[in-house]
């Protein structure tokens, strides 16, 4: 990393901090549960007070989806930089695949992956942050499909097809989760495995008969 691009001193400290947190919390919370654990806990697993806990976090919500924050960002950055030639539904698959090569990089430098995948278990398990992950993947949806109609130079408003690919795109994903939650391997590689050939059945089945004969 270029020396005029690292972080300072007094901004490593903050950064070192912020990550015993979200360790702290994701840990208690996927061990002892989300309802059960609190802030004070949290504060005496990273070691610092509860005042120093909400000078990072707004509350325990805050926590669980910092990451996958990180990972939206990750993803949308990922959209906007595809190939124009690309069809849409080809750009937003090929942006989700290579993000999960990406994302593990990233996540790495604040958690270990294995826990942030422990934590998506943790949102499917609990109805309070399901609904809020809902309501996020709602909102992510609609800029994406903003996204997706600039790119392509329609209106977002006048043309349903951004909405559209974005909505099948959106619940293709959910399906793809809520699999992978149920499921025993909780790896990288094997949500991308999923999330690819889930992807791969959308044209066949759109545009194919099913019944055989």
């Amino acid at each position: 990393m270029d020396t005029a691009s690292r972080p300072g001193l007094r901004e490593r400290k903050k950064q070192r901090t912020r990550d015993a947190l979200l360790r702290a919390a994701l840990e208690l919370f996927t061990t002892g549960g989300y309802e059960a654990t609190t802030v004070d806990e949290i504060a005496e697993a990273a070691d610092v007070s509860q005042r120093t806990f909400f000078r990072y976090f707004a509350g325990k919500e805050d926590v669980v989806f910092f990451v996958q924050s990180l990972a939206e960002s990750h993803f949308v950055d990922a959209v906007r930089a595809r190939p124009s030639h690309e069809a849409p539904l080809e750009a937003l698959r090929q942006a989700v695949l290579q993000g999960w090569d990406g994302i593990g990089r990233a996540v790495e430098e604040i958690i270990p992956t294995e826990l942030h995948l422990r934590t998506y278990r943790l949102i499917e398990s609990t109805p309070a942050l399901f609904a809020t992950h809902l309501r996020r993947s709602a909102e992510l949806e609609e800029e994406i499909a903003h996204i997706i109609a600039e790119r392509e130079g329609l209106d977002v408003d006048a043309d349903p097809r951004p909405r559209v690919a974005v909505a099948v795109f959106g619940g293709v994903m959910r399906v793809t989760e809520r699999l992978w939650c149920a499921g025993q391997d909780i790896s990288v590689a094997a949500i991308r495995e999923l999330t690819a050939r889930h992807l791969d059945a959308v044209g066949p089945a759109l545009a194919e008969r099913w019944r055989a004969g």
